[in-house]
């Protein structure tokens, strides 16, 4: 890595301070400082995961009373370098700077892996954050060649990026051919990114394409959103559309409704095009306005899950679950979403999205999510819920969940004082 700005100049190429943002909401005093112990604690946190690390393993999760890592394939592996990133950002701290580079390293061979469509949450939350720091120009030509890969999975005629290669279903003997999940339009930032630093316009002409479809076939009329939609890759038509992680396939499984909120916010901040803010607002109100929505406002895992009407899309025994775990990651991930999202909006929307980002905050940074030091491998947050309906990682500590909460957090200290 090269040397960092100043913090000034970081705040200039910040990605989270678009200069097209309104100054319609100003940050609460109070919150800053609830925000300032979290961090200060986050880079104590994340000093001690580091200790419990192997140079070439990425944390992923805390589960049966330990540390699980993955290797540099696995889909989370951006999310530890990212916050990293974000934790050196605050504390100019050169025992993360050093560990940036070094996992930096470890995960540089992903760019050509045209094997998932989890590249931008695997390189452009890592290398994305660390180049948007340094303006290194090795990690911006790793950035291309990961998009390249990442556009290598894209099909015109469904005018999508293939999510998973062909699957069986998780309810039937059926396969899907071409699955796409509402996840994916996270890593159409990598797309933008690259169009942007190559000057090639099929980058971003492929991410907006797959925003539209998706807009299209992903999101209900009332704004809530399905997970998988299934296509036929040779005609583009829409075969199914089901949930793999939610509790039914009508349901609103509430960490890809994040998805959504987050990444139709992006897309409207690279393009400027109504629609996709329209759609961002729309998934926003929905999630806000749920009768469900704890008082908290960190979310069920799935708004639906157990009631009627929502006919269960696999073996649910609820007897596991007498209390419907809480995803602190889906908390994490819209507060950030929502941050941004109030910059974009009128004067009424603003302040009810950052209210909202304001109250997930708060809940985040209490004891009720809040890891205490020194426990749950170094992890900042606690309960939440990586996929239920195989009873994977339920009610534990999550990367891509810091990751978010660093990032929501950061936004936050950036707003107008």
């Amino acid at each position: 890595m090269k040397r960092l700005f100043s913090m000034s100049a970081i705040l200039l190429i910040l990605s989270v301070s678009c200069a097209q943002k309104k100054s319609l909401v100003k940050a609460d005093p109070h919150l800053l400082e609830i925000i300032d112990n979290g961090l200060q604690q986050a880079v104590s946190q994340y000093k001690y995961m580091k200790s419990l690390t192997d140079e070439d393993r990425f944390p992923k999760n805390y589960e049966h009373g330990r540390l699980v890592t993955s290797s540099a394939r696995d889909w989370t592996s951006g999310f530890y370098p990212g916050t990293l990133c974000y934790l050196y950002e605050y504390s100019q701290d050169k025992e993360l700077f050093h560990e940036i580079e070094n996992k930096l390293t470890s995960l540089e061979s992903q760019k050509d892996n045209k094997r998932t469509h989890d590249l931008g949450f695997m390189m452009y939350c890592s290398f994305g954050n660390a180049y948007r720091l340094t303006q290194n120009e090795k990690y911006k030509d790793i950035l291309v060649q990961s998009a390249r890969s990442l556009a290598s999975r894209y099909n015109p005629k469904v005018g999508s990026i293939q999510s998973w290669d062909r699957i069986k279903s998780f309810v039937s003997d059926e396969y899907w051919d071409f699955p796409v999940i509402i996840d994916n339009m996270m890593n159409l930032e990598l797309l933008f990114f690259a169009s942007k630093s190559t000057g090639d316009a099929r980058f971003k002409d492929i991410a907006v394409k797959h925003a539209e479809t998706a807009m299209k076939n992903h999101v209900r009329p009332d704004y809530s959103s399905y997970h998988v939609v299934a296509y036929n890759p040779e005609t583009g038509a829409v075969e199914s559309r089901q949930t793999y992680q939610g509790f039914a396939h009508n349901s609103t499984w509430a960490r890809g409704q994040g998805w959504g909120i987050y990444g139709f916010t992006m897309v409207y901040r690279e393009t400027g095009d109504d629609r996709f803010l329209k759609t961002a607002q729309g998934m926003a109100d929905f999630f806000l306005n749920h009768e469900n929505l704890p008082e908290d406002k960190i979310p069920y895992w799935d708004f639906n899950a157990g009631q009627p009407n929502f006919p269960s899309s696999w073996v649910y025994d609820a007897s596991k679950y007498p209390i419907i775990p809480r995803d602190a990651s889906a908390g994490a991930l819209v507060a950030s979403a929502l941050i941004e999202l109030s910059s974009y909006s009128d004067k009424e929307k603003a302040n009810k999205y950052l209210h909202a980002a304001e109250t997930m905050i708060k809940s985040l940074a209490s004891p009720a999510y809040t890891s205490p030091l020194k426990e749950n491998g170094g992890f900042i947050l606690m309960h939440s819920v990586g996929n239920l309906t195989k009873e994977r990682e339920v009610d534990v500590p999550l990367s891509y969940a810091d990751y978010y909460y660093t990032e929501a957090m950061l936004r936050y200290k950036n707003l107008p004082k």
